[in-house]
Protein backbone atom coordinates (compact mmCIF):
# COMPACT_ATOMS: atom_id res chain seq x y z
CA UNK A 1 0.00 0.00 0.00
CA UNK A 2 1.38 3.31 -0.91
CA UNK A 3 2.35 5.76 1.80
CA UNK A 4 0.70 8.21 0.20
CA UNK A 5 -2.79 6.87 -0.14
CA UNK A 6 -2.63 6.46 3.81
CA UNK A 7 -0.96 10.50 4.60
CA UNK A 8 -3.94 11.86 5.37
CA UNK A 9 -5.15 9.00 8.75
CA UNK A 10 -1.68 8.94 9.96
CA UNK A 11 -0.87 13.08 10.12
CA UNK A 12 -4.25 12.91 12.13
CA UNK A 13 -3.53 10.16 14.17
CA UNK A 14 -0.31 12.12 14.72
CA UNK A 15 -1.30 15.19 15.57
CA UNK A 16 -4.48 13.11 18.40
CA UNK A 17 -1.39 11.34 19.72
CA UNK A 18 0.53 14.56 19.89
CA UNK A 19 -2.83 16.73 21.26
CA UNK A 20 -3.21 13.64 23.72
CA UNK A 21 0.51 14.11 25.32
CA UNK A 22 0.31 17.87 25.92
CA UNK A 23 -2.90 17.14 27.43
CA UNK A 24 -1.26 14.16 29.99
CA UNK A 25 1.13 17.07 30.82
CA UNK A 26 -1.37 19.97 31.50
CA UNK A 27 -3.09 17.73 33.62
CA UNK A 28 -0.27 16.47 35.36
CA UNK A 29 0.99 19.64 35.60
CA UNK A 30 -2.68 21.07 37.50
CA UNK A 31 -2.75 18.09 39.52
CA UNK A 32 0.63 18.47 41.07
CA UNK A 33 -0.25 22.17 41.19
CA UNK A 34 -3.10 21.76 43.26
CA UNK A 35 -0.99 19.28 45.69
CA UNK A 36 1.41 21.57 46.49
CA UNK A 37 -1.51 23.99 47.28
CA UNK A 38 -3.00 21.64 49.64
CA UNK A 39 0.32 20.53 50.94
CA UNK A 40 0.72 24.12 51.55
CA UNK A 41 -2.55 24.91 53.10
CA UNK A 42 -1.22 22.05 55.54
CA UNK A 43 1.09 24.09 56.28
CA UNK A 44 -0.40 27.72 57.13
CA UNK A 45 -2.90 25.56 59.44
CA UNK A 46 0.13 24.05 61.69
CA UNK A 47 1.39 27.37 61.40
CA UNK A 48 -2.17 28.90 62.76
CA UNK A 49 -2.48 25.86 65.75
CA UNK A 50 1.04 27.06 66.47
CA UNK A 51 0.12 30.70 66.75
CA UNK A 52 -2.53 29.65 68.92
CA UNK A 53 -0.61 27.86 70.93
CA UNK A 54 1.83 30.34 72.26
CA UNK A 55 -0.69 32.68 72.95
CA UNK A 56 -2.19 30.19 74.96
CA UNK A 57 1.19 29.65 76.28
CA UNK A 58 1.73 29.08 80.33
CA UNK A 59 4.88 28.57 82.17
CA UNK A 60 4.55 24.80 81.88
CA UNK A 61 3.71 25.03 77.79
CA UNK A 62 6.06 23.30 75.62
CA UNK A 63 7.01 25.94 72.84
CA UNK A 64 9.70 24.33 70.63
CA UNK A 65 7.79 22.52 68.58
CA UNK A 66 5.63 25.91 67.30
CA UNK A 67 9.04 27.93 67.17
CA UNK A 68 10.20 25.14 64.66
CA UNK A 69 7.37 25.19 63.12
CA UNK A 70 7.90 29.10 62.35
CA UNK A 71 11.19 28.82 61.79
CA UNK A 72 10.74 26.59 59.03
CA UNK A 73 8.54 28.29 57.10
CA UNK A 74 10.99 30.14 54.58
CA UNK A 75 9.13 30.34 51.12
CA UNK A 76 5.53 31.02 52.21
CA UNK A 77 4.64 34.55 52.57
CA UNK A 78 2.15 35.65 55.05
CA UNK A 79 0.24 38.26 57.40
CA UNK A 80 -0.81 38.23 60.26
CA UNK A 81 -3.93 40.67 61.25
CA UNK A 82 -6.34 41.48 64.40
CA UNK A 83 -9.03 43.79 64.08
CA UNK A 84 -7.77 44.13 60.40
CA UNK A 85 -4.47 45.94 61.92
CA UNK A 86 -1.30 44.11 60.62
CA UNK A 87 0.28 42.38 63.81
CA UNK A 88 2.88 40.46 62.17
CA UNK A 89 4.31 38.82 58.65
CA UNK A 90 6.44 36.35 57.20
CA UNK A 91 8.97 36.39 54.30
CA UNK A 92 7.45 39.73 52.97
CA UNK A 93 9.81 42.79 52.69
CA UNK A 94 9.83 44.94 55.96
CA UNK A 95 9.50 48.26 53.22
CA UNK A 96 6.38 46.77 52.13
CA UNK A 97 5.04 46.30 55.35
CA UNK A 98 6.33 49.60 56.88
CA UNK A 99 3.95 51.52 53.75
CA UNK A 100 0.74 51.28 55.20
CA UNK A 101 -0.48 51.52 51.11
CA UNK A 102 1.55 49.34 49.82
CA UNK A 103 1.01 46.66 52.91
CA UNK A 104 -2.93 46.89 52.48
CA UNK A 105 -2.13 46.39 48.70
CA UNK A 106 0.11 43.33 49.67
CA UNK A 107 -2.70 42.17 52.12
CA UNK A 108 -5.53 42.34 49.13
CA UNK A 109 -3.03 40.44 46.83
CA UNK A 110 -2.77 37.57 49.46
CA UNK A 111 -6.63 37.57 49.90
CA UNK A 112 -7.30 36.62 46.23
CA UNK A 113 -4.70 34.16 46.13
CA UNK A 114 -5.80 31.87 49.26
CA UNK A 115 -8.81 32.00 51.67
CA UNK A 116 -7.46 33.14 55.04
CA UNK A 117 -7.16 31.02 58.36
CA UNK A 118 -9.14 32.03 61.42
CA UNK A 119 -7.60 31.52 64.29
CA UNK A 120 -10.10 31.78 67.62
CA UNK A 121 -7.57 31.71 70.18
CA UNK A 122 -10.20 33.06 73.15
CA UNK A 123 -13.89 33.37 73.37
CA UNK A 124 -14.52 36.28 71.41
CA UNK A 125 -11.00 37.00 70.15
CA UNK A 126 -9.72 35.47 66.76
CA UNK A 127 -7.08 36.56 64.45
CA UNK A 128 -6.58 36.08 60.51
CA UNK A 129 -3.72 34.57 58.83
CA UNK A 130 -3.41 35.81 54.86
CA UNK A 131 -1.20 33.69 53.14
CA UNK A 132 0.17 33.63 49.55
CA UNK A 133 1.97 31.20 47.30
CA UNK A 134 5.55 29.81 47.72
CA UNK A 135 7.73 30.56 45.30
CA UNK A 136 7.47 27.13 43.62
CA UNK A 137 4.08 27.07 42.94
CA UNK A 138 4.41 30.37 41.11
CA UNK A 139 7.10 28.84 39.11
CA UNK A 140 3.87 26.11 38.51
CA UNK A 141 1.68 28.78 37.67
CA UNK A 142 4.26 29.82 34.31
CA UNK A 143 5.16 26.12 33.80
CA UNK A 144 2.04 25.49 31.51
CA UNK A 145 2.35 28.53 29.77
CA UNK A 146 5.92 28.01 29.11
CA UNK A 147 5.06 24.50 27.84
CA UNK A 148 2.28 25.84 25.93
CA UNK A 149 4.71 28.38 23.55
CA UNK A 150 7.14 25.60 23.39
CA UNK A 151 4.76 23.19 21.65
CA UNK A 152 3.45 26.38 19.79
CA UNK A 153 7.63 26.71 18.76
CA UNK A 154 8.08 23.42 17.67
CA UNK A 155 4.75 23.25 15.66
CA UNK A 156 5.70 26.17 13.64
CA UNK A 157 9.14 24.60 13.03
CA UNK A 158 7.11 21.54 11.93
CA UNK A 159 5.48 23.32 9.91
CA UNK A 160 7.75 25.05 8.27
CA UNK A 161 10.05 21.93 7.22
CA UNK A 162 6.76 20.35 6.18
CA UNK A 163 6.09 23.71 3.96
CA UNK A 164 9.47 23.86 3.06
CA UNK A 165 9.37 20.01 1.94
CA UNK A 166 6.59 20.21 -0.40
CA UNK A 167 8.07 23.33 -1.69
CA UNK A 168 11.03 21.71 -2.48
CA UNK A 169 8.90 18.87 -4.11
CA UNK A 170 6.53 21.02 -6.24
CA UNK A 171 9.61 22.81 -7.19
CA UNK A 172 11.32 19.54 -8.54
CA UNK A 173 8.12 18.65 -10.22
CA UNK A 174 7.56 21.49 -12.05
CA UNK A 175 11.53 21.63 -12.98
CA UNK A 176 10.89 18.05 -14.36
CA UNK A 177 8.13 19.30 -16.05
CA UNK A 178 9.81 22.17 -17.97
CA UNK A 179 12.82 19.94 -19.28
CA UNK A 180 10.28 17.72 -20.30
CA UNK A 181 8.21 20.37 -22.13
CA UNK A 182 11.68 21.78 -23.85
CA UNK A 183 12.00 18.07 -24.99
CA UNK A 184 8.80 17.51 -26.24
CA UNK A 185 8.87 21.05 -28.76
CA UNK A 186 12.62 19.67 -29.92
CA UNK A 187 11.16 17.19 -31.94
CA UNK A 188 7.82 19.40 -33.76
CA UNK A 189 10.64 22.50 -33.76
CA UNK A 190 13.19 20.20 -36.03
CA UNK A 191 10.29 19.60 -38.24
CA UNK A 192 9.60 23.30 -38.73
CA UNK A 193 13.07 24.42 -39.20
CA UNK A 194 13.66 21.44 -42.09
CA UNK A 195 10.05 22.86 -43.43
CA UNK A 196 11.47 26.54 -43.69
CA UNK A 197 13.91 25.51 -45.82
CA UNK A 198 11.95 23.88 -48.48
CA UNK A 199 9.81 27.06 -48.57
CA UNK A 200 12.94 28.95 -49.11
CA UNK A 201 14.13 26.89 -51.84
CA UNK A 202 10.01 26.87 -53.43
CA UNK A 203 10.87 31.59 -53.71
CA UNK A 204 7.71 32.01 -51.50
CA UNK A 205 7.59 35.75 -50.15
CA UNK A 206 11.17 36.30 -48.09
CA UNK A 207 8.95 38.24 -45.60
CA UNK A 208 6.94 35.22 -45.02
CA UNK A 209 9.61 33.12 -44.62
CA UNK A 210 11.42 36.01 -42.40
CA UNK A 211 8.50 36.18 -40.12
CA UNK A 212 8.26 31.94 -39.72
CA UNK A 213 11.91 32.46 -38.97
CA UNK A 214 11.47 34.71 -36.01
CA UNK A 215 8.85 32.30 -34.64
CA UNK A 216 10.95 29.33 -35.33
CA UNK A 217 13.59 30.97 -32.99
CA UNK A 218 11.39 32.11 -30.75
CA UNK A 219 10.16 28.60 -30.13
CA UNK A 220 13.92 27.75 -29.98
CA UNK A 221 14.23 30.75 -27.32
CA UNK A 222 11.44 29.24 -24.96
CA UNK A 223 12.69 25.88 -25.03
CA UNK A 224 15.83 27.16 -24.07
CA UNK A 225 14.27 28.41 -21.23
CA UNK A 226 12.50 25.64 -20.56
CA UNK A 227 15.26 23.39 -20.47
CA UNK A 228 16.98 26.07 -17.82
CA UNK A 229 14.81 25.42 -15.28
CA UNK A 230 16.10 23.96 -11.88
CA UNK A 231 19.75 24.17 -13.20
CA UNK A 232 22.37 26.96 -12.18
CA UNK A 233 22.37 29.11 -16.00
CA UNK A 234 25.56 30.11 -17.19
CA UNK A 235 25.84 34.09 -16.83
CA UNK A 236 27.96 35.95 -19.49
CA UNK A 237 29.12 39.57 -19.84
CA UNK A 238 26.12 41.60 -21.92
CA UNK A 239 25.07 45.13 -22.38
CA UNK A 240 22.00 45.23 -20.76
CA UNK A 241 20.77 47.75 -22.60
CA UNK A 242 20.73 45.93 -26.08
CA UNK A 243 19.47 42.78 -24.42
CA UNK A 244 16.15 44.05 -22.73
CA UNK A 245 15.59 46.09 -25.81
CA UNK A 246 15.73 43.18 -28.27
CA UNK A 247 13.12 41.58 -25.79
CA UNK A 248 11.11 44.55 -25.82
CA UNK A 249 11.06 45.42 -29.68
CA UNK A 250 10.12 41.73 -30.48
CA UNK A 251 6.47 42.02 -28.08
CA UNK A 252 6.44 45.35 -29.66
CA UNK A 253 5.09 43.69 -32.61
CA UNK A 254 3.28 40.98 -31.90
CA UNK A 255 0.92 42.99 -29.93
CA UNK A 256 -1.73 45.18 -30.36
CA UNK A 257 -1.51 48.88 -31.85
CA UNK A 258 -3.72 49.69 -29.12
CA UNK A 259 -1.07 49.88 -26.75
CA UNK A 260 1.23 52.93 -26.63
CA UNK A 261 4.93 51.56 -26.11
CA UNK A 262 7.97 53.61 -25.34
CA UNK A 263 11.52 52.49 -24.71
CA UNK A 264 14.04 54.92 -22.91
CA UNK A 265 17.56 53.92 -21.83
CA UNK A 266 21.03 55.19 -22.13
CA UNK A 267 22.80 55.71 -25.22
CA UNK A 268 26.15 53.96 -24.08
CA UNK A 269 26.37 50.02 -23.34
CA UNK A 270 25.87 49.19 -19.66
CA UNK A 271 28.12 45.54 -19.21
CA UNK A 272 26.46 43.30 -16.63
CA UNK A 273 26.26 39.42 -15.83
CA UNK A 274 23.16 37.91 -17.32
CA UNK A 275 21.83 35.27 -18.86
CA UNK A 276 20.30 36.46 -22.15
CA UNK A 277 17.53 33.66 -22.13
CA UNK A 278 16.60 33.85 -18.52
CA UNK A 279 16.64 37.98 -18.65
CA UNK A 280 14.45 38.21 -21.71
CA UNK A 281 12.11 35.63 -20.18
CA UNK A 282 11.67 38.33 -17.65
CA UNK A 283 11.26 40.92 -19.88
CA UNK A 284 8.36 39.24 -21.57
CA UNK A 285 6.93 38.11 -18.42
CA UNK A 286 6.61 41.73 -16.87
CA UNK A 287 5.43 42.90 -20.35
CA UNK A 288 2.56 40.32 -20.81
CA UNK A 289 1.84 40.63 -16.96
CA UNK A 290 1.47 44.72 -17.40
CA UNK A 291 -0.70 44.35 -20.85
CA UNK A 292 -2.86 41.96 -19.13
CA UNK A 293 -3.42 44.57 -16.39
CA UNK A 294 -4.54 46.85 -19.00
CA UNK A 295 -6.80 44.28 -20.72
CA UNK A 296 -5.03 45.68 -24.24
CA UNK A 297 -5.35 48.90 -24.33
CA UNK A 298 -3.18 51.56 -22.75
CA UNK A 299 0.41 53.07 -22.07
CA UNK A 300 3.17 50.55 -21.17
CA UNK A 301 6.69 52.32 -21.04
CA UNK A 302 10.00 50.60 -19.99
CA UNK A 303 12.93 52.92 -18.69
CA UNK A 304 16.41 51.59 -18.12
CA UNK A 305 18.55 54.18 -15.39
CA UNK A 306 21.54 53.23 -13.78
CA UNK A 307 23.89 54.48 -10.67
CA UNK A 308 27.52 53.60 -10.04
CA UNK A 309 26.41 50.08 -9.03
CA UNK A 310 23.06 49.42 -10.20
CA UNK A 311 21.06 49.07 -13.67
CA UNK A 312 17.70 50.04 -12.64
CA UNK A 313 14.43 48.81 -15.08
CA UNK A 314 11.12 50.16 -14.68
CA UNK A 315 8.13 49.04 -16.26
CA UNK A 316 5.33 50.92 -16.13
CA UNK A 317 1.36 50.36 -16.87
CA UNK A 318 -1.96 52.81 -16.77
CA UNK A 319 -3.43 48.95 -15.76
CA UNK A 320 -5.99 48.28 -13.20
CA UNK A 321 -3.36 48.65 -10.33
CA UNK A 322 -2.34 46.54 -6.95
CA UNK A 323 -3.36 47.01 -3.72
CA UNK A 324 -0.73 47.10 -1.47
CA UNK A 325 -1.68 44.84 0.85
CA UNK A 326 -1.17 42.53 -2.42
CA UNK A 327 2.36 43.95 -3.03
CA UNK A 328 4.41 40.77 -1.68
CA UNK A 329 1.79 38.49 -2.96
CA UNK A 330 1.74 39.08 -6.35
CA UNK A 331 5.10 37.22 -6.03
CA UNK A 332 4.09 33.82 -4.72
CA UNK A 333 3.65 30.52 -6.76
CA UNK A 334 0.10 30.33 -7.36
CA UNK A 335 -1.09 33.64 -6.56
CA UNK A 336 -3.52 35.04 -9.38
CA UNK A 337 -6.12 37.75 -9.92
CA UNK A 338 -7.05 36.16 -13.49
CA UNK A 339 -9.84 33.54 -14.20
CA UNK A 340 -7.70 32.05 -16.41
CA UNK A 341 -4.27 31.35 -15.29
CA UNK A 342 -1.08 29.27 -13.05
CA UNK A 343 0.29 32.46 -11.17
CA UNK A 344 4.03 31.28 -12.35
CA UNK A 345 4.63 34.61 -14.31
CA UNK A 346 6.02 36.44 -11.32
CA UNK A 347 7.41 33.85 -9.27
CA UNK A 348 9.23 32.87 -11.95
CA UNK A 349 10.39 36.24 -12.96
CA UNK A 350 11.39 36.67 -9.41
CA UNK A 351 12.78 33.65 -9.00
CA UNK A 352 15.13 34.31 -12.52
CA UNK A 353 16.32 38.04 -10.89
CA UNK A 354 16.82 37.47 -7.47
CA UNK A 355 18.18 33.28 -7.39
CA UNK A 356 20.01 33.60 -10.70
CA UNK A 357 21.48 37.24 -11.11
CA UNK A 358 21.35 38.25 -7.99
CA UNK A 359 19.30 41.46 -7.83
CA UNK A 360 16.08 42.19 -6.57
CA UNK A 361 12.51 42.98 -7.96
CA UNK A 362 9.26 44.70 -6.12
CA UNK A 363 6.36 46.60 -7.00
CA UNK A 364 8.02 50.23 -7.02
CA UNK A 365 4.47 51.98 -7.41
CA UNK A 366 0.94 50.91 -7.92
CA UNK A 367 -2.54 53.37 -7.83
CA UNK A 368 -5.86 51.32 -8.27
CA UNK A 369 -7.20 52.19 -11.60
CA UNK A 370 -4.01 54.50 -12.77
CA UNK A 371 -1.49 52.24 -13.00
CA UNK A 372 1.81 50.02 -11.61
CA UNK A 373 5.55 50.35 -11.97
CA UNK A 374 7.45 47.12 -11.56
CA UNK A 375 10.92 47.57 -10.93
CA UNK A 376 13.88 45.37 -11.39
CA UNK A 377 17.39 46.30 -9.58
CA UNK A 378 20.51 44.30 -11.24
CA UNK A 379 24.06 44.27 -10.30
CA UNK A 380 26.88 46.17 -12.27
CA UNK A 381 30.08 44.18 -13.23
Amino acid sequence: MNFSENSNPIRWIIIFISFSIIAIILWNTYTFFQIFKNEERIKMNLWATAEKTLINAQENTEVDLPLQIFNNNTTIPLILTENDSIINSVNIDEEIIKNKKRATEYLNELKSENEPIKIIYAPGKSQELYYGDSSLIDKLKYYPIALSLIIVLCGILIYNFYLSHKMSTQNKLWAGMAKETAHQIGTPLSSLIGWLEILKMENIDESITVEIEKDIERLQTITDRFSKIGSEPKLELKDAVEETKQSYNYLISRFSNQIEFSFKAPSKPIPILLNPTLHSWTIENLVKNSIDAMKGRGKLSMEMEEDNHHVKINVTDTGSGIPKKEFHRIFETGFTTKKRGWGLGLSLTKRIVEEYHKGTIKVLHSEIGKGTTMQIILRKT
